[in-house]
């Protein structure tokens, strides 16, 4: 598949949200997903805000990319949380140059192999949700057309969380909706903990179990967590669910 028909399928899969199994939670994941394969970055994750305005991770391609958007978020400073303020990319072309702006940032980027990032607003009507953090291995900038789209996506997918609704949609709900999302990613990371602490496994592998459960039975992951978090399913139903090997 070309790249034209890569992308096009990448903006129905986030526009799609009208199917009985679609979940907010593989929404982010979708889309950093697609950004790293897509354009031409390494990694991506993606932070979207509380009521508070505080950033949450949502979704990252790989362990190194969600410890860069810990960072930022532990100490209050980054271009991630930048971009989110201003509600405009940041773009951040040799991380090293910013050593004595962001130095903790600038020392786990180096040391996990990352040279620079761009950071990308989720927004909904020029109203700023989170922001999409997008990192490569090499030094300089993006280029322009990979910006515009992953702008693009990050919008695609800022609608579809908006028209996801657990309930009957409100007038300006955005917040509830966000906060909605916010809750049930906290859920998934218990469950996650549950399955992870049964099965004697990382954290990692507990997350593909849990994906994997609710992929074979046709429901949503949010469900599965919560069940597992609300204690009407217990670890082992999703642990012995998986073939042996």
């Amino acid at each position: 598949m070309n790249r034209e028909r890569q992308l096009a399928q990448a903006f129905v899969v986030l526009a799609d949200t009208y199917a009985a199994q679609f979940d907010p939670l593989h929404l982010f994941h979708r889309l950093v997903h697609t950004c790293r394969d897509l354009l031409d970055v390494d990694a991506a994750a993606v932070m979207i805000a509380d009521a508070h305005g505080s950033l949450k991770t949502m979704a990252a391609t790989d362990e190194d990319a969600a410890f860069a958007e810990l960072l930022q978020l532990q100490t209050g400073s980054g271009p991630c949380m930048d971009c989110y303020r201003t509600g405009k990319p940041v773009n951040v072309p040799d991380i090293t140059a910013e050593q004595e702006r962001w130095p903790k940032l600038v020392s786990a980027m180096v040391e996990n192999g990352y040279e620079s990032l761009q950071a990308i607003p989720m927004r909904l009507h020029d109203r700023p949700l989170g922001a999409l953090t997008l990192l490569r291995q090499r030094s300089g900038h993006l280029v322009e057309d990979d910006v515009h789209l992953a702008q693009a996506l990050a919008d695609s997918a800022a609608l579809g969380l908006m028209h996801w609704s657990t309930e009957p949609a409100q007038v300006d709900d955005v917040i509830t909706r966000v906060q909605s999302v916010i809750a049930a990613k906290a859920t998934l990371e218990i469950a996650k903990g549950m399955v992870a602490q049964y099965a004697g496994s990382t954290i990692g592998e507990a997350a593909r179990l849990l994906s994997a459960y609710a992929s074979q039975r046709q429901v949503r992951l949010t469900e599965t967590a919560h069940a597992l978090v609300t204690r009407t399913m217990t670890p082992d139903a999703i642990v012995d669910a998986q073939p042996r090997t």
